[in-house]
């Protein structure tokens, strides 16, 4: 049977002992085994309710390769027509699924396993637009799965202790709040984080780390300004959001492909302010100043590289039959879609998948 519960920005789960073992396995399969995937799963295989059973490639050869190094039971490529995440989605032994493709990917694969009644964890952002987004979520309501957008950050006990602070009123009334995330990508346009096709920019694969300083603390905004610089294949290299609150509260978020930057995060209230140290989606610092009063530093240190706590959530809400998780539900990674929609359409940016809705 499964079930739904209450929504909540903290997560429910023991982050002070995430591998706690809890006696029940959970089955897991791996479709595209590129970068990602190989980092997630390093951190999948120290869970001691996790089984790594099978991945799947369009390459034979990148599918066993990568099922030997981290001791899969089984491996799926494509096969006389039928791609290897269907029949991987076929095997009855696999529990739940991790989809580490590219963004334009992410609905055709996560589609095929949830009609094939697999749990699903997909990496961020959950779809090209919110209108994949809520086919993908309407199917796991009909076939009673559970489906996450893989927002690891989210999980993080840095990240939820700051959001712990601002909910506790510690800052007062949060104000605004400013974050930065950026590098300088090779620019190699054959990359998927160059090309259109693929759903690369700055927008699906950075945007959603300062966005979640503003939803963590000041909620979904009232409304939304955005600006940016397109390469000359449509593909945004950098934008800033600047998004506002019915309340008066601003916040303003920069994402960035050309550029470092601090990387911080600023969470501003009418009783202090808090800022972090280390890179805004794994923060190991909490700098917290009330008023005038000295600074007070938290500082963390995350379990293996920071993706043990987001998989350890979609093993508790598999193991209890819960659909979504309360931490990262469906209607936020809705919400976020139809905000990326906005940002797009103000800087002009379009994806392939999206003339599949015109049609």
């Amino acid at each position: 049977m499964t079930r739904h519960i209450q929504h909540s920005w903290l997560s429910l789960q023991d982050n002070a002992d995430p591998l706690a073992p809890t006696g029940q396995t959970v089955r897991w399969g791996v479709v595209a085994p590129g970068s990602i995937a190989r980092t997630v799963v390093r951190d999948l295989a120290m869970l001691p309710d996790a089984a790594l059973h099978a991945v799947s490639s369009r390459s034979a050869e990148r599918a066993a390769d990568f099922a030997r190094e981290f001791g899969f039971a089984r491996h799926y490529a494509d096969d006389g027509g039928v791609p290897g995440f269907v029949r991987l989605g076929q095997d009855p032994d696999v529990d739940v699924v991790y989809v580490a493709t590219p963004h334009a990917q992410h609905y055709e694969v996560t589609k095929a396993l949830l009609q094939a009644g697999k749990h699903v964890l997909v990496e961020k952002a959950i779809t090209i637009n919110a209108h994949e987004a809520q086919e993908l979520v309407d199917l796991a309501k009909a076939q009673g799965v559970f489906l996450m957008e893989a927002v690891w950050s989210r999980f993080l006990p840095s990240m939820q202790r700051a959001f712990e602070i601002a909910e506790s009123g510690e800052l007062g009334t949060v104000q605004w709040v400013s974050a930065d995330l950026g590098f300088p990508a090779p620019k190699d346009l054959t990359q998927r984080i160059w090309a259109v096709g693929a759903g690369g920019g700055a927008l699906l694969d950075l945007t959603v780390y300062p966005l979640l300083w503003a939803l963590g603390t000041l909620g979904f905004p009232d409304s939304l300004t955005a600006l940016g610089s397109l390469n000359g294949e449509g593909v945004d290299e950098q934008n800033v959001l600047a998004l506002g609150y019915s309340g008066g509260q601003l916040a303003t978020l920069t994402s960035s492909l050309v550029a470092h930057g601090p990387r911080a995060a600023t969470v501003a209230g009418s009783e202090g302010v808090l800022t972090t140290t280390g890179s805004i989606n794994n923060p190991k610092e909490i700098v917290v100043r009330r008023g005038w009063d000295p600074p007070r530093t938290e500082r963390f240190e995350p379990v293996g590289r920071g993706y043990v706590y987001e998989l350890r959530e979609v093993v508790r809400c598999v193991q209890q039959g819960v659909v979504e998780s309360p931490t990262m539900p469906w209607e936020h990674s809705l919400n976020t879609m139809r905000l990326f929609d906005g940002v797009r359409r103000q800087l002009g940016i379009r994806y392939p998948n999206d003339e599949r809705i015109s049609r």
